[in-house]
């Protein structure tokens, strides 16, 4: 217990310091677009295939279940694009990304850690922190525009299955898609997307920076770190779903 207290104590202590004495404008420039094009960029293939068959199989598995025949089969897409915009696409696509984007964090941070390269940026004056983590926050800016696609592909492929696979008419699903649709549940699922990209960012990148050992130490940091932003982001999940939706 007292070391979990020690480590978050230890992470916050961290984020402060990511904010202080900033690296030129000059240098970070560069380093913000190799993030955005590793990070955001890097990740929009397999997020892409994941929720366009993602909303296919929460189409077919819907209507597989309405068997009473005075349910409308509307209720298909209604189903898809709740399901889609609520969960799937902001938390389900962000534990994607943890092991995607987050294990490729730790892991290179990790490697500059026990190359001491990080040891050289402070022997140099340099914020290794700002230097190392800060391009990385900033690229997660651009994260909600991922689970942006990732919506339009889940509710795409929830569509594609459910006309094509002969359990809805095309003009049905788009009434269902518009069936009671209110529009604080995108403010809800791009607000707690923010706050997972924030997450992505600087979980990782603890467990990178402050790893200590070997080659072998790199990989386990890494499993730590899928682990760790995981289950943070379904408990503030849960918190934020709680203090928006419940009241």
């Amino acid at each position: 217990m007292i070391k979990a207290i020690h480590q978050i104590g230890r992470y916050f202590l961290m984020l402060k310091e990511v904010f202080n004495k900033p690296t030129k404008w000059t240098v970070m420039k560069p380093l913000i677009f190799k993030e955005i094009d590793d990070l955001i960029i890097g990740s929009m293939g397999i997020v892409s295939f994941i929720s366009f068959f993602i909303g296919g199989v929460v189409a077919i598995q819907t209507a597989l279940n309405l068997t009473n025949p005075l349910i409308p089969k509307m209720l298909i897409a209604f189903a898809t694009r709740q399901s889609v915009i609520l969960e799937f696409a902001p938390t389900f696509i962000s534990i994607i990304m943890a092991g995607r984007a987050g294990s490729y964090i730790t892991s290179s941070i990790g490697t500059m850690r026990v190359t001491e390269q990080i040891d050289a940026l402070e022997v140099m004056g340099v914020n290794s922190l700002n230097y190392l983590v800060f391009p990385k926050i900033i690229a997660f800016l651009l994260y909600p525009f991922v689970i942006a696609v990732s919506m339009f592909l889940g509710i795409l492929g929830g569509w594609l299955a459910g006309v094509y696979g002969g359990f809805v008419g095309s003009d049905q699903f788009l009434q269902g898609l518009q069936q009671d649709f209110i529009p604080f549940h995108i403010f809800y699922a791009f607000f707690k997307t923010s706050i997972f990209g924030f997450l992505l960012a600087t979980i990782p990148s603890f467990h990178g920076y402050y790893m200590k050992g070997g080659a072998l130490e790199v990989g386990k940091a890494s499993t730590t770190s899928f682990v760790w932003t995981s289950v943070v982001i379904i408990l503030v999940n849960y918190i934020v779903t709680q203090l928006l939706l419940s009241s």
